[in-house]
């Protein structure tokens, strides 16, 4: 199983168990970005203990040729020698270091592919890693906002607030009321300022209709 399918099911199962007990979305974000760091560690960890297996690996191909040259230069002394027969067993070593020693090579290109996903594959944890941290702060400011705005819509549609506006429609009733009283004392008095002014309204008044009277004679006399 791939790093990323192993994690996505880790992440899907922990959103469903969150989803289920109905937890805020800044937790959420937190425990999968967790989930992806503790997954980094581990993939990192695995890597690491890849590379320490594939340097045992070509320890041991080298030795197996480093043999294989030392049996064939007994191969070669035994002929000298004329010894024939030791000279074949010698090659027959020589034929299992070289076996061997193909084999652990075919391991370490194995090893080779699956270091080259790993690298891959951290890559990818580590730019989603990056990307998911940075979007993190902006998650949880939209859900302290969200909540705000929530609360403030709660509190403007509760009893209390509409309570409390009740008893201000009161006070401006009672208020109303006061300044009705005051209003209806100063009915039918006037003040001196009053008066005077209503002096100069009637001596307007006057000159006005005497100019009225004046145009009217003057228009019957035309005729």
């Amino acid at each position: 199983m791939g790093v990323f399918s192993r994690f996505t099911d880790i992440i899907n199962s922990n959103i469903n168990n969150l989803l289920d007990k109905a937890e805020d979305p800044a937790k959420m974000v937190r425990l999968i970005i967790q989930e992806m760091e503790d997954t980094l560690v581990e993939v990192r960890s695995s890597s690491a203990k890849t590379l320490a297996d594939k340097k045992e690996l070509a320890r041991q191909a080298n030795r197996f040729e480093t043999d294989a040259e030392q049996w064939q230069e007994k191969a070669e002394l035994a002929l000298n020698k004329e010894r024939e027969d030791l000279a074949r067993a010698a090659l027959m070593e020589k034929k299992k270091c070289v076996e061997s020693a193909h084999a652990l090579r075919d391991e370490l290109e194995h090893v080779d592919g699956h270091i080259a996903k790993l690298q891959d594959e951290i890559s990818q944890l580590q730019v989603k890693l990056a990307d998911a941290k940075s979007r993190q702060k902006a998650i949880v400011m939209r859900e302290k906002t969200a909540n705000s705005r929530l609360k403030v819509k709660k509190n403007i549609d509760s009893e209390r607030v509409n309570d409390a506006l009740s008893r201000f429609d009161r006070y401006e009733r009672k208020i109303d009321d006061i300044e009705a009283q005051v209003e209806s004392y100063d009915m039918g008095s006037k003040s001196l300022a009053d008066e005077i002014a209503d002096l100069a309204t009637d001596e307007k008044v006057d000159d006005e209709l005497a100019q009225l009277k004046a145009k009217m004679k003057s228009n019957a006399k035309s005729k």
